[in-house]
């Protein structure tokens, strides 16, 4: 893609915000009073933010209930999840910014979470529950000064739910639906999801539980003549205490238990399979806030037992614990300067013949710098110390710059910044390829851009360009995980708009190009664009209509030997959501109406994916 296409599309797309914004009503929006927290971890306006973050708050979340937290981030700019509109229990690729899963990084209320035993460090989000979720922030691109190691291509920082401010409340969902194919259009009840959450505060004390099941079946994983049914049940188990010692010292301990257990099929060769894989994962964990004038001490830290199976014709046992810590310090000069200053460590261990580990001290300092004449700048340095290859530093600088005008801004932003992805324990140690002599994987991310916002209105148009280098893969001729010598290229454009044309209409589109160049770039699609609108037909009732466009990509089919790589067409989808709330703040139904005009459509080859099917739901709160 060249330079003068990039310039002129972000041109194009900035001249019709300009147009746009002349039709807006002049009652003033949250959009220009937005608060990002997570590229820097203060909070901060959003015309003081350098990056790119994607904040998904109640609201959003309100329209999605009923959906996973893969099919809700998969709506946003720069990333593709396979396999989020396929059967309940698949697995998922989350790829960001032509990036595989590998490079991005999610955090659960603090603390990176990540199977030691995995081939690739990725976090399974089948494991979230929707329901227990408070807040979603993505940041696109390399963050690696302030979260470590995977943080290549973006951070998605989940927020699960606070105790409620009375003295006990409970809420409670419950779902069900349809679990079909295009093809297969039964409408038999085969989707059953339920939470339940009871939460207070008393006087200091706070306290949450919540409980949470996803159940399903109808579809086979594969695509075959039987369609014998695989069926995927998911339950969580969560209690969260706090304890406010003062106005400046809160200190909440956690604990988390889920079960996992999917059916799947034999993939090599896409045949019927009576195969299962079972994943248990124990977490327990504590956050301590201590504030003082003009800065704190937080530290967020957990400690998690893994443990799954696979009962397949490769059938495995795999356990794992990990114990990460994040302490840091947080100052503020004159509203105008901010400091953090942080160490993390991280320990890794997985059971291989022996008890495999590593470990990672990170000591890391970061600064922001807010003028008053629109400069905003950015920046950071992280040492990473590895007990297996050393010592890594990364950086980033990212200047922003601020032009206001009365209730609007134009905001000028870049951003060049280095990462880094340490090899998992099953490439360094594991039974079977394993390279103990494998370097970390170097990322480096050139970004710019430009974000104007209006009262109703808000567009913005990026350019990102990414390099990797030492990206370990394994290499079929010597059986063994190799860093490899060539240099991946990944370059793309990101358009966003939000506009609020009248006070009871939201419209959001995005559209994404991404191109990959240096091996192959399978299930990324090249073109991918997003529209939701959201309308309020009264106090009480809403709806939400969306459409997604995925445009052409390759996959590998192993449906052949030798395996080669295949076309696949775009597809488009198109959702439905209303809500009413029979009684306000109280009781709340809803209906999900997904692939309304049943498109039949490939994700990934010889997987299954659902046609058109109707989910029904509702909210009690007391």
């Amino acid at each position: 893609m060249t330079k003068k296409f990039i310039s002129n599309g972000i041109a194009a797309w900035c001249c019709f915000a300009l147009a746009a914004q002349q039709q807006q009503d002049t009652t003033r929006l949250q959009i220009l009073d937005e608060v990002v927290v997570s590229d820097s971890r203060f909070e901060l306006k959003r015309e003081n933010s350098g990056k790119t973050v994607i904040k998904i708050g109640v609201e959003e979340l309100q329209r999605n209930q009923g959906r996973s937290v893969a099919e809700i981030i998969n709506t946003k700019s720069g990333i593709e999840i396979a396999g989020s509109r396929g059967r309940d229990g698949a697995v998922l690729g989350v790829f960001a910014r032509g990036g595989r899963g590998r490079q991005v990084l999610i955090i659960v209320d603090g603390v990176r979470v990540s199977d030691p035993s995995s081939f690739s460090l990725e976090y399974d989000l089948r494991l979230l529950a929707t329901a227990n979720v408070a807040s979603i922030e993505i940041i696109k691109g390399a963050a690696s000064t302030l979260y470590g190691t995977n943080a290549a291509t973006a951070v998605i920082n989940i927020t699960t739910k606070g105790a409620a401010k009375e003295k006990m409340r409970g809420e409670f969902q419950s779902v069900f639906g349809t679990n079909q194919t295009a093809v297969d259009q039964n409408y038999n009840l085969s989707n059953f999801s339920n939470s339940a959450r009871v939460s207070g505060t008393l006087n200091k004390f706070s306290y949450s539980t919540s409980f949470s099941n996803r159940y399903s079946e109808g579809l086979s994983a594969i695509v075959t003549p039987e369609n014998e049914e695989d069926n995927f049940s998911n339950s969580s188990n969560d209690i969260r205490l706090g304890y406010q010692f003062s106005e400046k010292f809160n200190l909440v301990v956690y604990g988390n238990q889920t079960r996992l257990r999917s059916a799947f099929d034999e993939s090599f060769g896409l045949m019927d399979a009576p195969y299962q894989f079972i994943s248990d994962q124990d977490r327990i964990g504590a956050s301590l806030r201590l504030k003082f004038a003009n800065g704190g001490i937080y530290f967020n830290g957990a400690y998690t037992n893994y443990e799954s199976e696979s009962k397949s014709a490769f059938p495995g046992v795999f356990k794992a614990r990990n114990y990460v810590g994040d302490l840091y310090g947080k100052y503020t000069f004159n509203d105008k300067l901010y400091t953090i200053l942080g160490v993390n460590y991280l320990e890794d261990t997985a059971e291989f013949i022996s008890d495999e580990k590593f470990t990672i001290l990170d000591p890391y300092a970061n600064l922001v710098f807010v003028s008053d004449f629109g400069l905003n700048i950015n920046s950071g340095i992280r040492i990473n110390n590895h007990s297996e290859y050393g010592s890594n530093l990364v950086y980033n600088i990212n200047p922003s710059y601020t032009f206001k005008f009365n209730d609007r801004y134009i905001k000028l932003l870049s951003s060049f910044a280095s990462s880094y992805i340490t090899p998992s324990l099953t490439q360094l140690f594991g039974t079977f390829g394993a390279n103990p002599n494998l370097d970390p994987e170097d990322n480096s991310t050139l970004e710019g851009g430009v974000e104007y916002a209006g009262n109703q209105f808000r567009v913005s148009g990026i350019y990102f360009n990414r390099k990797e280098e030492n990206f370990v893969f394994f290499d079929g001729a010597s059986s063994t995980y190799l860093n490899a010598a060539n240099t991946i290229d990944a370059q793309g454009v990101e358009l966003e708009m939000n506009w609020k044309p009248v006070n009871n209409l939201n419209l959001h589109f995005n559209y994404t190009f991404t191109e990959r160049k240096g091996d192959s770039a399978i299930r990324i699609p090249k073109h991918k664009f997003n529209f939701l609108g959201s309308y309020s037909f009264s106090e009480r009732t809403s709806g939400t209509i969306s459409y997604t466009m995925t445009g052409e990509r390759s996959d590998t089919d192993f449906n052949v030997f030798p395996f080669e790589e295949v076309p696949l067409d775009a597809f488009s989808v198109v959702n439905i959501y209303l809500q009413h709330q029979i009684i306000p703040n109280k009781l709340r139904c809803f209906l999900n109406l997904d692939n309304i005009l049943n498109k039949e459509f490939t994700e990934v080859i010889g997987f299954t994916t659902r046609g058109r099917n109707i989910a029904l739901g509702m909210n009690i709160s007391l």
